[in-house]
């Protein structure tokens, strides 16, 4: 039924009777569509389960469009940016009407579901303000990255798997710790792939969050097991665009520690859980949900 999602988003853009915005929303890459996946699964296939699904993935598009302004980015999955097409005004505002126009819509479908909804959303806008205080330093606190990336991330999925939970009359704290941890998962595996993955496949180039200033968890990982030498070079590395002779040093420092291993293990750990708890609650179908997270290239 995600095609009945596609509609209903694209009913809620033309709505807003602007031709320019159905231009603009219309060069967005639309990714996996995990999210409103997840909706669709929880709660099934009725009106205001298809709304849900709808507004939570254009909200999730306007957090992408004003995620990549900060970052400077000038690829979306392996694409180019809208901000790099048509400059980062024209991506903000984009971002602004899709985040409008979803609130708008969460009020025509329950008082609860648009308190999660509208509540994930500060939490997201808080998380992306910390990313952006925690990239001026080289940060070695696994809990501030943590809080960071639960707030930026992991807020969102957590509201839509207990949004459709309370749509579907199903309780709704399992599901929200079943989002969570998908959420935590999904942007530690992220974190990984821009490490891992080559620049084609990615999109953007190997490191990429390193050079931006993002110290994040293989990092804070590899600082630790490094002597005290190590550290001291690690962190002259941060921020700065990197020689190949120095992604080298820090590729062959993750995988002799087998860092990279650690985080996906824990990444694992989280979906591991994510999938026994729902399990226990009769949801056996969610388990691809949450491999759909953690199993992918981009």
């Amino acid at each position: 039924m995600l095609s009945a999602v596609e509609r209903k988003i694209e009913q809620f853009v033309a709505e807003l009777n602007d031709k320019e915005v159905e231009r603009l929303y219309a060069k967005l890459p639309h990714g996996k569509r995990l999210r409103a996946k997840l909706i669709l699964k929880v709660a099934g296939e009725k009106l205001p389960v298809i709304k849900t699904a709808a507004v939570v993935e254009m909200i999730h598009a306007a957090s992408l469009l004003h995620d990549d302004v900060i970052d400077d980015a000038d690829t979306r999955r392996a694409k180019p940016s809208l901000n790099a097409l048509y400059g980062n005004k024209t991506a903000i505002m984009l971002g602004d009407i899709l985040y409008s126009k979803g609130f708008f819509e969460l009020n025509n479908i329950s008082a609860e579901v648009a308190k999660l909804i509208s509540n994930a959303v500060t939490q997201l806008s808080l998380g992306e303000l910390k990313d952006v205080s925690l990239s001026k330093t080289f940060n070695t606190d696994k809990a501030l990255y943590l809080d960071m990336i639960y707030q930026k991330t992991a807020s969102l999925i957590e509201a839509a798997a207990g949004a459709a939970a309370v749509l579907a009359g199903k309780p709704k704290t399992p599901f929200m710790i079943y989002g969570r941890n998908l959420g935590l998962a999904f942007q530690m595996i992220d974190d990984l792939l821009d490490i891992t993955a080559d620049s084609a496949t990615l999109g953007k180039p190997a490191l990429h969050d390193f050079v931006e200033g993002k110290t994040t968890l293989p990092y804070i990982y590899l600082y630790e097991a490094l002597d005290e030498s190590g550290r001291g070079k690690l962190k002259s590395l941060h921020a700065k665009v990197l020689s190949r002779e120095e992604q080298n040093w820090i590729m062959a420092q993750m995988e002799e520690r087998q860092v990279l291993m650690k985080c996906y293990a824990q990444a694992r750990e989280l979906i591991d859980e994510a999938v026994e708890l729902m399990n226990a609650q009769g949801e056996d179908a969610l388990s691809e949900i949450a491999m759909e997270m953690i199993d992918r290239e981009f």
